[in-house]
């Protein structure tokens, strides 16, 4: 396996294909993940020199498309002299020649990337993929087998969940996430890009962490200047991002829409039955498949509110680029091609980056618990919303801790430290009491406030028992 420093973070998933690929037994592996989240890149830089055999299915493409494709790809790695397949079986016995010709000692890498989009309908090819791991690959010692697909969803189904001959085979998975804050600061220093961290979060909030968007970044634009060129301008290479993004991971995606737009016409999620009321689509019309779908991918989270029962489960909008185009995408036509420059010291900015915050927190839990020290400690994360005392009251991260202590912790972006003022102060107690009576919980409930450049030191931040700073979020 090479080792290439071009590969930004993915430390543990690079361990993990290291020992695929060293281990004394065939493996066969599904990796999965949102779209242009790095999936072909991390497989082409880590094991690329390894590779026997690699085709990529193909947007769309009919089932003869596909096929054509792959017997183009079986020509290019070696099996010019074979005749082409003419359905799958055909194509995967090509590929065990290919295998058997190859005169490499280390592991054969065979990599299928976007699989999903080769499953055409009545095409057999999850069938036939079953047929050349059972009957061939798996009794070797030498293939390492991933595939791959941006349509999350089918892969788990497919793959992993499969009940059919597929079932159990599996020897690993890896689900690829988006960059944290620390994997993207270390992505634009290693682009040139020299950004502070304050910037580095707010480009989070706009594009989330995925690395294809964050390579259209120029070193020589101020963020802002990269937020139009990127996006805003006419020919900007993300302007029609949205339109495309739910086409390519999920065959009829207008469900999946309806829900995505559903959900974020309101910050603090909707239950099942508010979806329903919201989208039309009814109980058994798939709605269970579609959540499942998007949870997957990444774009919503499923959590219940503090004190709930878990069939009261609600459904949050937590991808921030989809927030981001749902806020600012529909009205690109009105906007000139320096909006972000103009709109970055509004009012209205401020605004809106405070609730972009808080869904860069929700992404970073695990930063915010190993800033708390409670690494170890076993942690339920969940929201709250007060429905006696203040019904406007609401906690969007409690941490109820196995050491008996809750975090309620509040959010809030600003371009120096945090000013906590009497009002805000009784606004904090107010929620906290609320919290306590409403929940009946015996635990001790503690303020936590989560800032970009922590608290001013007065007599109301003395009063703060937790801090956790922007820096925190990078660890």
């Amino acid at each position: 396996m090479q080792n290439d420093v071009r590969i930004i973070g993915r430390k543990s998933e690079q361990e993990l294909l290291q020992e695929y690929y060293d281990s004394n037994r065939s493996e066969f592996i599904a990796l999965y993940g949102r779209r242009r989240v790095g999936k072909t890149f991390l497989i082409r830089e880590a094991l690329g020199a390894g590779f026997v055999f690699y085709a990529s299915g193909i947007l769309d493409g009919t089932g003869a498309v596909q096929l054509a494709n792959f017997n183009q790809e079986i020509a290019n790695y070696g099996g010019k002299d074979l005749a082409p397949a003419k359905n799958w079986n055909e194509a995967f016995y090509n590929l065990n020649t290919l295998l058997t010709m190859s005169k490499k000692k280390e592991k054969k890498v065979v990599f299928l990337d976007e699989a999903p989009w080769m499953n055409t309908p009545k095409s057999g090819f999850l069938s036939a993929l079953d047929h050349f791991w059972n009957r061939f690959a798996s009794m070797r010692k030498d293939v390492l087998l991933i595939i791959c697909g941006s349509a999350a969803s089918w892969i788990i189904d497919h793959v992993v969940n499969n009940t059919g001959g597929l079932h159990n085979r599996l020897t690993g998975e890896i689900c690829l996430q988006a960059f944290t804050l620390q994997e993207c600061e270390a992505y634009y220093r290693a682009k040139g890009i020299d950004i502070p961290r304050y910037q580095v979060a707010e480009a989070y909030m706009i594009f989330g962490g995925i690395p294809y968007y964050m390579d259209f970044f120029k070193a020589k634009f101020s963020l802002a200047q990269n937020v139009d060129d990127i996006f805003f301008k006419e020919n900007a290479p993300l302007r029609n991002e949205y339109t495309n993004l739910f086409r390519s991971l999920f065959r009829n995606a207008e469900g999946h829409i309806r829900v995505i737009e559903a959900l974020a016409s309101r910050n603090y999620g909707k239950s099942r039955d508010e979806i329903i009321a919201a989208t039309g689509i009814a109980e058994g019309g798939g709605l269970s498949k579609i959540l499942d779908e998007l949870k997957t991918s990444g774009f919503i989270r499923e959590y219940r509110a503090f004190g709930k029962k878990k069939k009261d489960r609600l459904y949050q909008l937590i991808d921030p680029f989809t927030l981001f185009c749902l806020r600012f995408g529909s009205q690109q036509e009105a906007y000139s091609e320096d909006f972000w420059l103009r709109f970055c010291t509004t009012p209205a900015h401020a605004a809106w980056a405070g609730y972009a915050f808080e869904i860069l927190c929700l992404q970073h839990v695990p930063q915010i618990r190993k800033a708390l020290g409670i690494s170890g400690v076993l942690t339920g994360v969940f929201a709250w919303k007060s429905k006696i005392h203040d019904p406007g009251a609401q906690i969007d991260l409690v941490l109820e801790r196995g050491d008996q202590v809750i975090n309620l912790c509040e959010m809030k972006y600003a371009s120096s430290e945090y000013t906590i003022d009497k009002a805000y102060d009784q606004n904090l107690r107010n929620k906290r009491s609320a919290f306590l009576a409403e929940t009946g919980t015996r635990k001790s409930a503690q303020t936590t406030m989560i800032t970009t450049y922590g608290l001013r030191k007065n007599v109301y931040q003395a009063g703060i028992p937790f801090e956790v700073h922007l820096d925190d979020l990078f660890m």
